[in-house]
């Protein structure tokens, strides 16, 4: 082990175990209150060949998870056919268990219904499920209410009187919160033990777009969950991954290439084809599949594109919170909404006008000002509307427009916060003198920190003492840099920036720069190299 990577352990708080963590020191997942109750309601389901119906959600959580639990009934042995999915429209139906639920569950004669990553606030949906004895298992991973549903189970590591020593299972996605209950499958000899890991491709993909910690629990699975996505069985995602050119497994090519294209189907048009992408067993509907999302995904960065020209050149007002409006696609809308907040450096809630006067809009923030709190306090200017501190859905009137302005600025401003955009800042886990450090070598005990991710962070290097041997500008609107370094010993190494900002762009030899750099392999022509993307520079005057 290099010296350089033991000051990065060390700077992080790292033990060795972390760098090949054990499968067996997953967490018992009956410690997960109800979880017992609701692997023994599934057996004898299964035994009485009853109809289930799986509900999920739009988003790459809920579908990856409504995935891994009609897998995980199929291992134990119910029939294909008694197990139906349905997922809500975004449109119309919103996040959670719409009513559209009960009609459907009726129809089918299901007895049996499971939530996947939602559920926890639906009660009334759930007592009306009761109503019809129908049982309901919730699966979880969002914050529940002192008061939970009626529901035979709710397995949820948010449960008010849920208590842990490590806060591991708080952690998990609405996938993960599935894997643990076909896990308790498996320990109950329901599920053949080891074929539950075959559903750790979707874990990971589903983990990582949900934004989790990748630490303790989410740590385990995420690095067997590399493992088997690097040899899924799974034909859509085969697909997907060969359309998206993902080359490597990693955090940035599962969140920036696989993750958008199965978000693409919710955002834009139904979350269904992402799920049939999923479970396909042709190659040929497979193919099909990936070829629709792959469409669907040009067309949300198109849209999305536009609107932000559109915003941009129209201009920024000053207040504190951005709050802009338009037509847009309502799929975009929380895009668009963190572009601003990365741009800007300030919250911003982005709306769309959705018809009959009413605007339906996404919120994001960051630092100490959360948007739940917020629209509680604009309450009276809204519709309905909440969420988390960093991320909220709002609906208001069009004639409430600039009191709901007024009251979340208003807002802001009673805080009296400061230094709010050092929690957007890039911040190196170490200094780097000799870049002869930076090598193929270390690269690849960086890669024993794989896969990245929220608390597990890919690595940002400063370089302190570098100067600038050469500057070049690529590209078509020659808006990509190149720097040439070269440390105090004469060692070098090759610095790109995309898209780069004009600052950088100017930079000349004479310029004396502290970069933040993190490292990546180049292979070209077979030739494998150590290079860097620059993620900030310090230019020393």
């Amino acid at each position: 082990m290099s010296k350089l990577f033991e000051r990065l352990l060390e700077a992080r708080g790292l033990d060795r175990s972390f760098l090949a963590p054990r499968y067996e020191n997953l967490t018992d997942p009956f410690v997960l209150p109800d979880l017992d109750k609701a692997a023994d309601r599934i057996n004898q389901a299964i035994a009485e060949n009853e109809k289930i119906l799986i509900y999920g959600d739009y988003d790459v959580d809920g579908v990856t998870a409504s995935t891994v639990m009609a897998d995980a009934l199929t291992l134990a042995g119910a029939n294909p056919e008694n197990i139906d999915i349905m997922l809500p429209d975004r449109f119309a139906d919103g996040y959670g268990m719409s009513p559209r639920l009960i009609t459907r569950a009726k129809k089918q004669g299901v007895t049996l219904v499971i939530t996947v990553d939602c559920g926890s606030k639906n009660h009334a949906i759930i007592d009306e499920l009761n109503t019809l004895k129908i049982d309901t298992i919730v699966t979880d991973h969002h914050e529940c209410s002192t008061d939970l549903p009626n529901a035979l189970a709710v397995v949820n590591p948010k449960r008010p009187d849920f208590v842990e020593e490590k806060p591991n299972l708080k952690n998990l996605a609405g996938v993960g919160v599935a894997f643990k209950l076909a896990q308790g499958l498996v320990r109950k000899g329901i599920i053949p033990s080891g074929q539950e890991k075959w559903l750790l491709d979707l874990v990971l993909i589903g983990t990582i777009c949900d934004n989790m910690l990748l630490t303790g629990e989410n740590r385990i699975l995420g690095y067997y969950g590399v493992k088997v996505l690097a040899k899924t069985r799974r034909a859509g995602l085969k697909e997907l991954m060969n359309r998206a050119r993902v080359k490597t497994l990693t955090a940035e090519s599962i969140g920036f290439q696989i993750g958008p294209r199965l978000n693409a189907a919710g955002r834009l048009k139904s979350a269904h084809l992402s799920l049939d992408l999923l479970r396909a067993t042709s190659p040929t509907d497979a193919a099909t599949l990936a070829e629709r999302l792959e469409e669907l995904n040009k067309k949300r960065k198109a849209e999305q594109q536009a609107a932000i020209k559109e915003i941009s050149t129209r201009g920024i007002s000053d207040d504190p919170v951005i709050i802009e409006t338009g037509v847009w696609h309502e799929g975009i809308l929380g895009i668009i909404a963190g572009r601003l907040v990365e741009d800007y450096h300030r919250p911003a809630f982005v709306l769309s006008e959705v018809g009959n006067g009413i605007f339906k809009g996404s919120g994001r923030s960051f630092g100490d000002f959360s948007l739940a709190a917020a629209l509680d306090f604009a309450k009276d200017s809204i519709i309905g509307g909440g969420g988390h501190a960093g991320a909220a859905g709002v609906r208001v009137d069009g004639k409430q427009l600039y009191s709901f302005r007024e009251k979340i600025n208003e807002y802001y401003k009673s805080l009296h916060l400061t230094g709010q955009e050092d929690c957007l800042k890039n911040h190196a886990d170490l200094d780097v003198s000799s870049l002869a450090d930076l090598s193929l070598g270390f690269l690849d005990e960086l890669k024993s920190l794989e896969p990245f991710g929220a608390g597990n962070e890919e690595p940002i290097f400063r370089l302190p003492e570098v100067d600038i041997a050469n500057v070049s500008h690529m590209g078509t609107d020659q808006n990509h840099l190149r720097l040439d370094i070269r440390d105090k010993k004469g060692n070098n190494l090759k610095l790109v920036a995309f898209y780069a900002p004009e600052e950088w762009l100017a930079l000349t030899p004479e310029d004396k720069i502290a970069p933040l750099i993190k490292l990546m392999e180049n292979d070209f022509n077979g030739v494998k190299s150590a290079e860097a993307r620059i993620v900030d520079i310090e230019i020393i005057s």
